[in-house]
């Protein structure tokens, strides 16, 4: 019998990447996939990508999810451009348009899973899962002082929505609606995975990856500064000492591949993702993620911070392009509109809470294949896929 066919929406993005990276790794058997389909907005050469070389890799740019057509003229894009768009078995949608409107970003995303798992249900008889990730915003960390379950810790899938007003203003919520809606009655099901911070790699400049952040600044404080330099934590004190648990690119794609092949256990579910079971603080994981760079990680001076990631990297722009020419770096990863530095500064500084989670349901439904790394199995990993991409030197 012939393996699955997997379509990835996002490919390269932190998820999306690591999904299509693990199923041509043969995760979790050679044999359970035949093909992956991988989509992304911006085109990806080959060499960028850095996935393993495989026949089952069908990598397609440009899909337009939004066409003024609807479904329709996206079925018909599928069928021109996807080649055995007819035997889809798992959808993973990683997908995502941000708009600081919350009513434009509600109607944008949900009209992005709509058309792209109705045209898949059309098109293809074989569809079985879709994979749909939130993320704690669901439990509205990114409300700061307003996080509304403080006394509610560890966070648990069976906690309610978050409160109005903001409920309504939180797109995953209509996103997930609408996937129950579009599944009613259907043979395939889906699941919802809700990671914390993600710790990864991504092929292409993405403003919302941690990792990378923080390997182009420490590669340039390590060249500036020299090794061995102390580098004080970007944030304050408070947060310097707040609960959280990472969520490693490879665990959430492991634990997504192995949710969607067992939907007896997963269907209509949602599941907190996150590393490993045991909460960590900054003051455990900053000097883990500086070692790798050589440098020793302290906590923030008393009262203030340490640099800002983006502001360092913009004060010693020249010292970078240096850094670029001398090691035959990929360009285009500092000093432009992609370049944002307030995401950091958001993850390292204004998450000043406690917010770990409860991933008793993810572990339960895994059973004895469940897989778990550490802080330095999680950033060694991504500055090492860094470093061979030609990204940091």
């Amino acid at each position: 019998m012939a393996g699955h066919h997997a379509l990835v929406f996002g490919a390269s993005g932190i998820t999306g990447w690591a999904i299509t990276n693990q199923i041509l790794s043969g995760y979790p058997s050679p044999g359970t996939f035949s093909k992956v389909t991988a989509l992304t907005n911006r085109p990806l050469s080959d060499e960028a990508a850095q996935w393993p070389k495989s026949d089952k890799l069908q990598l397609v740019s440009g899909l337009n999810l939004l066409n003024e057509g609807g479904v329709e003229a996206l079925k018909k894009e599928m069928q021109e451009r996807v080649k055995d768009i007819s035997t889809v078995s798992h959808v993973y949608f990683f997908a995502y348009i941000m708009d600081s409107d919350s009513a434009k970003e509600i109607e944008v995303n949900v009209r992005l899973i709509s058309n792209a798992v109705s045209a898949i249900d059309q098109l293809s008889s074989n569809l079985k899962f879709v994979v749909m990730p939130t993320g704690t915003k669901a439990y509205g960390v990114h409300l700061l002082d307003k996080f509304p379950f403080p006394t509610q810790l560890p966070l648990k899938e069976s906690l309610p929505r978050i409160p109005e007003p903001y409920a309504s203003e939180m797109f995953y919520f209509s996103q997930i609606d609408k996937l129950k809606e579009l599944s009613k009655g259907k043979s395939w099901t889906w699941s919802e995975i809700i990671p914390d911070i993600i710790i990864g790699f991504v092929p292409n400049n993405n403003v919302y990856c941690l990792a990378q952040a923080l390997a182009l600044y420490l590669s340039l404080y390590a060249e500036v500064e020299g090794k061995g330099a102390e580098v004080p934590f970007p944030g304050t004190e408070e947060s310097w000492k707040i609960l959280s648990n990472d969520s490693s690119q490879d665990v959430i794609a492991k634990f997504s591949i192995d949710a969607s092949l067992n939907p007896a256990k997963t269907g209509g579910e949602r599941f907190n993702v996150c590393d490993n079971a045991t909460a960590s603080s900054w003051s455990v994981k900053w000097p883990v993620v500086c070692s790798f760079f050589g440098l020793v990680g302290v906590p923030p001076p008393p009262g203030g911070s340490g640099p800002q990631p983006y502001a360092y990297l913009e004060e010693h722009l020249a010292e970078w392009k240096k850094l670029e020419k001398k090691h035959g770096l990929q360009t285009g990863r500092v000093g432009n509109d992609r370049s944002a530095g307030s995401y950091p500064h958001f993850l390292m500084t204004l998450f000043n809470f406690d917010r770990h989670l409860d991933i008793t349901k993810m572990h339960s439904a895994w059973g004895d294949q469940k897989a778990e790394t550490d802080t330095k199995g999680a950033y060694w990993t991504a500055f090492e896929r860094f470093r061979k991409a030609k990204i940091i030197p």
